[in-house]
């Protein structure tokens, strides 16, 4: 495909605004690594706690023979990421290693089908899937371009989980000090109002929250908007 394909993947993740967007782009070219002449359809599954999910797909086709799959609980996506092993679908009607997915996917018109592991972690797992819809597409030069691939894009998923994670911590911390702040806030105007100590404040406040069956940080919104007029602000220093 000209460029190596680390090039291509790292281009993918660094141009991608968020890990949604990286996930799509991954399956979009994900379809196009084995060349024009191929017509193939992918989807990109993530085990999360032992539950597996289609994150993205390069098309609407792709997504519902993975979910066909998570239905009946078997097929070669299924396998690859259980098995860490490539797995290999030369045609849906011959093959019999799983009947009941076969049955229920032979007319939609994808008789080929590779599922290759992406290994990301004692937590999970995730798979890149391939469909294509002529017979005996993936042959073992195709299976092994399409590994090769997969060891890069690998790297490049972890690397996207990681970040994601590390985004979600962020946020959380942030959301945690904004909501501390309110109820600091609050807490000293009852303070202020009352001539109480702030132990006594914050309980106060906890019992505002029980008898109105209200989250602690709206009692204390509503305190703080009561007085200013509008919202407390956190003011973190660069």
């Amino acid at each position: 495909m000209g460029r190596p394909m680390a090039e291509h993947l790292q281009d993918l993740l660094i141009s991608s605004d968020d890990t949604d967007r990286f996930l799509h782009d991954l399956a979009i070219f994900s379809s196009k690594i084995l060349g024009a002449d191929v017509l193939v359809h992918c989807g990109v599954t993530l085990v999360r706690q032992k539950r597996p999910t289609t994150v993205a797909s390069s098309s609407e086709a792709a997504r519902k023979l993975d979910e066909i799959q998570y239905g009946y609980d078997e097929g070669p996506c299924l396998n690859a990421i259980a098995t860490q092993q490539t797995t290999v679908i030369t045609d849906v009607r011959t093959d019999d290693r799983w009947p009941a997915y076969f049955s229920a996917v032979k007319d939609e018109g994808f008789y080929s089908m590779l599922g290759v592991p992406l290994f990301i972690g004692a937590r999970g797992g995730a798979a890149l899937n391939f469909y294509a819809q002529e017979p005996n597409t993936f042959t073992p030069d195709v299976v092994e371009t399409a590994e090769a691939y997969a060891a890069q894009a690998a790297k490049a998923l972890q690397l996207a989980v990681r970040v994601a994670a590390q985004t979600d911590r962020a946020n959380d911390l942030e959301a945690a000090m904004r909501s501390r702040t309110t109820i600091d806030l609050a807490a000293g105007i009852i303070m202020a109002q009352n001539r109480c100590t702030q132990e006594e404040a914050i309980e106060i406040l906890h019992r505002a929250s029980s008898q109105q069956n209200v989250k602690l940080r709206e009692i204390a919104e509503r305190i703080v908007q009561n007085v200013s007029g509008g919202s407390a602000n956190t003011y973190f220093d660069a």
